[in-house]
């Protein structure tokens, strides 16, 4: 059964980033499962052999169209889960002055002779951190044969990314995906998970996205492992064009200018515009925040009950605006993934 459903009525707002500031930390008050880092780090990948080399498996591509979970299902979302063993931090922790390291890449110098793009508007506020607190945590480094990205644990083994970041292959297949939670600098401190399905609405591939494909730029991928038990995860929310202009957002990936892809930066503060054009169920998001490629796939999230809800991701650029992509597809994606792989 498909749901027609369209919340352009008013919802309740996300905490504004004031009052996030103002809540307090939470230290852990259990220690972690015996044996659970050490089973996540060992599993090893499933493998196939391709031309003579061996790779990785990919994943089974599932389609889902139009919105299949209930409408009372896609109000509620999908809820936050926060493990007793992790701290929890509503500010990220800054890396420390020692490992701090030079620019990857000077931007300006690199788009010198693209006249009038910016994905930077006005002094860069991307902040480098090193914290394996919650939220924090369930932020993380996507690789594919496409190249790498960003992404956020939103489900026991289910992570949420950008479509252009997948490998789409023929018959419902896609090529392998990597997903390493706060990787910092090479270090991997849940280990690495794997995608065996990936749940989509519509298959997006670069190195353009149209102006279909930017209310789409999003899938959950089962992973082969349960990295939420250990991480946590984020909880998921439909977006609604009532919020527009409110800094309510926090964005978090892995920039290539600032880091090469190897260290998390994170904004606070940001506000999203959904386009007027598109229902609230699929839907483009302009906004100013700061990014770069690597941060694509990279969440937007805010705070309701003191509780991290995602409700889009980042998807693509152009030369007034950085844009994200999310709806009540993406929460629908969400349940259908955490309903049949959980």
């Amino acid at each position: 059964m498909t749901t027609k459903l369209d919340q352009s009525h008013d919802s309740q707002p996300p905490m504004t980033t004031e009052e996030v500031t103002r809540l307090k930390n939470r230290k852990a008050d259990a220690k972690l499962q015996a044996g659970l880092a050490e089973t996540l780090h060992s599993q090893m990948p499933a493998m196939e052999e391709f031309d003579g080399r061996v790779y990785p498996k990919g994943s089974e591509a599932i389609a889902i169209s139009g919105i299949s979970a209930s409408r009372q299902a896609i109000e509620a979302g999908t809820e936050a889960f926060i493990p007793d063993h992790v701290d929890v931090e509503f500010t990220a922790r800054l890396e420390p002055r020692s490992l701090r390291r030079p620019k990857f890449i000077e931007r300006n110098d690199f788009m010198r002779g693209e006249i009038g793009v910016k994905t930077i508007f006005g002094v860069d506020n991307r902040k480098v951190f090193y914290s394996t607190a919650y939220p924090w945590r369930c932020v993380g480094k996507v690789e594919s044969p496409i190249g790498s990205g960003s992404g956020v644990m939103i489900g026991p083994r289910h992570l949420l990314t950008c479509s252009h970041i997948i490998d789409w292959r023929p018959n419902n297949t896609t090529g392998w995906l990597k997903f390493t939670p706060m990787y910092y600098n090479g270090s991997s401190p849940y280990g690495s998970a794997w995608a065996i399905r990936t749940y989509y609405k519509h298959k997006v591939s670069g190195p353009t996205i149209d102006s279909t494909e930017i209310k789409f730029d999003y899938v959950v991928v089962v992973l082969d492992r349960p990295m939420g038990n250990a991480t946590g995860w984020m909880g998921s929310k439909s977006y609604s064009d009532s919020w527009d202009g409110g800094a309510y957002w926090t964005h978090a990936g892995y920039p290539g200018d600032l880091t090469g892809g190897q260290r998390p930066t994170y904004q606070t503060g940001i506000a999203l515009d959904g386009d007027f054009w598109s229902p609230d169920s699929h839907e483009s998001m302009s906004h100013k925040g700061d990014v770069w490629p690597g941060q694509s796939g990279g969440a937007f999230w805010g705070y309701w009950d003191n509780s991290p809800y995602a409700v889009a991701v980042q998807s693509a650029h152009n030369p007034s605006d950085n844009l994200a992509s999310g709806g009540s597809d993406l929460v629908d994606l969400v349940i259908k993934a955490r309903a049949e792989f959980p």
